[in-house]
């Protein structure tokens, strides 16, 4: 049986860097602003949302990709003859996983990972993904190999406050308001879909050194596998502070320090000024450190 060839879909809430983003099939999320409705990435882009987000006295609202947005994708991939590998945000901040299973449903050769993660941890889930397609896997082996790769992911972000995660119901009011003293930029992570509130920093040179903790409390980065960094807002200029802050954990380990904006779904909730790293954790530290 001739092997299928494979395409990968993601939604709008993954963000990617160009070359990958060039390659990947879209299923977008909505963002609303009062009565205006916008497709994620298609009718807005990431500098137009944060715009409006700063200047608008209405909340953005998101809603999940629907089944029907999927099945259009799954029958392009089905006329095309080729299989696909289907990697969502994680199910516990959306319903998109669920949309696209119940789509999935109907289709053969269509493997759907819920990727726990969001934003730049899918991100560096979808870029593993192509590696895999590279190295000549198939579809059913990619989403396997997916399954047991994601558990690896941390995604560690400084943000300016927790307002925007508060209003969006992605944390309690008793964290935010934590979060909420003066010049406290809050430290969080996501980890198997859920959203863990670190720590707090007074100014971000502190916040900088918090992230950095939590890269070391991880086990370290595993250079082998995609790393991204991104964060939120009009301006890079508080991620490239970060950058210049950690420079000894990247320095000799990345030929290039490769960081995305965070997409307007997402932004919704952590709201703008955020600095995220995403990265695999090096599971194997112990052992190599013990055996070095």
């Amino acid at each position: 049986m001739k092997k299928l060839k494979t395409r990968i879909i993601v939604d709008s809430t993954a963000d990617l860097v160009p070359e990958i983003k060039a390659r990947v099939y879209t299923v977008p999320l909505t963002v609303h602003f009062g009565q205006e409705e916008y497709i994620d990435g298609v009718t807005i882009d990431h500098r137009t949302f944060y715009e409006k987000l700063v200047e608008s006295d209405v909340m953005p609202t998101t809603s999940q990709a629907t089944p029907d947005a999927f099945i259009k994708e799954f029958e392009k991939a089905r006329q095309a003859g080729e299989s696909a590998v289907v990697i969502t945000l994680a199910s516990k901040f959306s319903g998109t996983y669920q949309s696209a299973m119940i789509a999935a449903a109907d289709y053969e050769n269509i493997y759907v990972v819920d990727g726990t993660s969001a934003a730049m941890g899918t991100g560096i889930l979808v870029e593993l993904a192509f590696r895999l397609l590279d190295a000549g896997m198939s579809a059913e082996e990619i989403a396997q190999a997916l399954e047991e790769e994601k558990k690896k992911i941390v995604v560690v972000a400084l943000v300016d406050t927790l307002e925007y995660l508060k209003r969006g119901g992605r944390i309690s009011k008793t964290a935010a308001f934590a979060g909420g003293v003066l010049n406290i930029k809050p430290v969080i992570s996501v980890t198997d879909g859920e959203i863990h509130l670190l720590g707090k920093a007074r100014g971000s040179k502190m916040g900088n050194n918090l992230l950095v903790q939590e890269i070391d409390k991880a086990g370290g980065i595993d250079f082998s596998r995609p790393v991204l960094l991104g964060y939120s807002g009009i301006s890079d200029a508080l991620l490239l502070k970060y950058i210049e802050d950690s420079r000894h954990i990247w320095e000799g380990k990345l030929k290039e320090i490769r960081y995305t904006t965070i997409g307007s779904v997402i932004g919704t909730h952590a709201g703008p000024g955020a600095v995220v790293v995403a990265f695999f954790k090096n599971q194997y530290n112990a052992e190599q450190n013990s055996s070095d």
